[in-house]
């Protein structure tokens, strides 16, 4: 569809209009948000001033217990908290579960390291807010697509060698870039024709300027045998797709509690795609079964 439209790629565009862009294309392709009893703004204390946030959630009131924090895709460049609205009311209603998601500084305005950097801030500061939140909190499940999955194993590392207030009890990439994508046989394979594109992803990485040798950059470096219970996915046709298997196999091996689901036939971004491609609704539901039964392991070895 967007073939025949003929229209730009990002990288041809200027960013505001890329942005616009990735927004218009969400309005056409993306499933329509649930009615849900809170959705509310707020903000959080951050390095560069305050972060927007907003919380999701199925019940007005809640006994205390783990809150979601999403974290969007877009490559660092593009994505808000408007694009990720409906995935996120999708995800508050299957789980029953508190959701904020973190509208992060973008690229290139403000580059690497500031969207690890604010997200670790909203991680610390949603784990430590209770009453702002309305809510007591128990645990994170840090999640996230894309550049949000990267995101999503960069605060969990911080997070695991620096604890918050309560603890990481699981992480929830999608379609993460945890090393370099470059490498693999995926971006070959899939670089060209499969909507995220090669020089679409060399535009993302000259704009985010990440420091190569920094960890948040490439969070798979080091050691994980401290990390939470992990439930990733990957699209089957994604050029990023080698490195989120090359993630769980490195948690696997490390003795991580794993639920790896590879959704075949599809493409990056279908979280958001729903409207337009049918099988994404069943896939994201799968995923979301897969952090229940992943939940309720955690809560069994608690008891």
């Amino acid at each position: 569809m967007l073939e025949q439209m003929g229209r730009p790629g990002v990288e041809d565009l200027p960013i505001a209009e890329g942005r616009q862009g990735m927004a218009a294309m969400g309005k056409l392709a993306e499933a329509d948000p649930v009615d849900l009893a809170v959705i509310r703004d707020l903000t959080c204390p951050g390095p560069a001033g305050d972060i927007p946030l907003r919380l999701y959630d199925t019940k007005d009131t809640r006994e205390a217990g783990p809150v979601v924090v999403f974290m969007h895709g877009g490559g660092f460049v593009i994505g808000d908290l408007e694009i990720y609205h409906s995935l996120c009311t999708h995800i508050c209603e299957r789980l029953d579960l508190p959701v904020v998601s973190v509208d992060y500084r973008l690229a290139p305005e403000a580059p690497f390291p500031a969207a690890p950097d604010d997200c670790e801030a909203a991680m610390r500061w949603i784990a430590g807010s209770p009453e702002a939140l309305g809510r007591e909190v128990t645990g994170l499940i840090p999640m996230g697509d894309s550049a949000g999955g990267n995101l999503t194993i960069v605060v969990t590392n911080q997070l695991t060698a620096e604890p918050a207030a309560v603890p990481v009890i699981m992480q929830a990439p999608i379609y993460p870039v945890a090393d370099d994508v470059s490498q693999h046989q995926s971006f070959r394979d899939f670089g060209e024709g499969y909507l995220l594109t090669h020089k679409t992803m060399a535009f993302f990485t000259e704009q985010y300027a990440a420091d190569p040798a920094d960890p948040r950059n490439v969070p798979m470096a080091g050691e994980h045998a401290s990390f939470p219970p992990t439930v990733l996915c990957t699209a089957g046709l994604d050029p990023l797709r080698d490195s989120g298997r090359n993630y769980a196999a490195h948690l696997i091996q490390q003795g991580i509690d794993v639920s790896y689901l590879e959704f075949p036939g599809t493409i990056h971004g279908f979280m958001t795609l729903r409207k337009a491609l049918p099988s994404a609704q069943g896939d994201l539901d799968a995923m979301l079964a897969a952090m229940q039964a992943m939940l309720a392991r955690i809560e069994g070895k608690n008891i």
